[in-house]
């Protein structure tokens, strides 16, 4: 007889606490039941249940073997729970969380293309500057920018972004332009209020040294896109990712404040929780963002 139909028919009389309840959980005949339990016993030449004319009740071996035999059959249930769910159409609720400036510029737009293709699906787009705790939080997956801190997420790289440092051309006319790192200190710079460490800019010289640039700034903002514009105006002189500026530079409403430097390059990845199974609607958009950003980044924006 087949051994998990054995442990299913055993473990079933020991929930039900009986062989005739026992047979209509399983939809078969009580005989067939006692056939499996006592093949069972027969291979294991052990007696796992007490048998009474009142109750039927496991013996100390049958309540061990119980606690291991209910774990897998859990195991094989949610196994072929696992293919079904692989081959179904992606649908449900789908929860995202995205750092504002990337979500606005460049998620908002395609998620039009990406609910068309899958009907079944409803998205929840978070914009936040902060990293959320997805699992605690009820997120499926974040989309998030530079380097990724060590963590048991799963991670999978949809393009890049370089940062600059960039100012209008009406800036640099009237407040010249900074030749060298130091040279920032005697300008006016604008800041990104939501950064943990506060106004400070990581910089690599062209020695390739490591240099941080700590200023009050003339102007902080909780927005890239603000930042950007404020850059235009001729306000002062942004850091900011290429998927912000990468128009305004085409068309010349800034420039690259030290061209010399040498360019900082980020990843911007899809992270989403651990394990062997991932949910088909988070593949099934994951697979989309790759797709979209093929031909992105990191100065191509």
């Amino acid at each position: 007889m087949d051994r998990l139909t054995e442990m299913e028919a055993f473990a079933t009389v020991v929930d039900q606490g009986g062989f005739t309840d026992a047979a209509k959980k399983m939809g078969i005949s009580k005989s067939a039941v006692s056939k499996h339990v006592s093949s069972l016993e027969a291979r294991l030449g052990a007696r796992l249940l007490n048998r009474t004319t009142r109750r039927v009740s496991p013996t100390e071996i049958g309540l061990a073997y119980y606690d291991r035999a209910r774990r897998v059959l859990n195991d094989a249930g949610e196994a072929d729970a696992l293919v079904t769910s692989m081959q179904s159409a992606p649908s449900g609720l789908l929860r995202i969380s995205v750092a504002t400036d990337f979500g606005v510029n460049h998620l908002s737009p395609v998620l039009g293309e990406f609910l068309s293709d899958f009907p079944d699906v409803t998205v929840n787009m978070v914009l936040n500057n902060r990293f959320v705790e997805l699992i605690s939080e009820g997120f499926d997956m974040a989309v998030r920018i530079g380097e990724l801190e060590d963590s048991t997420l799963r991670a999978r790289k949809l393009t890049e972004t370089t940062k600059r440092m960039i100012g209008a051309p009406s800036y640099f006319q009237k407040y010249g332009r900074p030749m060298k790192i130091d040279d920032l200190n005697e300008h006016k710079l604008l800041h990104y209020s939501s950064q943990s460490s506060g106004n400070v800019w990581r910089l690599t010289a062209p020695s390739g040294e490591k240099r941080q640039v700590r200023t009050a700034g003339w102007l902080s903002v909780n927005d890239g896109q603000s930042l950007l514009n404020a850059a235009i105006s001729g306000l002062g002189i942004a850091y900011l990712p290429s998927f912000l500026y990468a128009d305004a530079l085409r068309q010349g409403l800034v420039e690259e404040a030290i061209p010399e430097l040498p360019v900082e390059t980020q990843g911007i990845y899809a992270v989403y929780p651990p394990g062997r199974f991932t949910q088909p609607k988070v593949r099934a958009f994951i697979d989309f963002l790759v797709h979209h950003f093929a031909d992105k980044g990191p100065e191509n924006w």
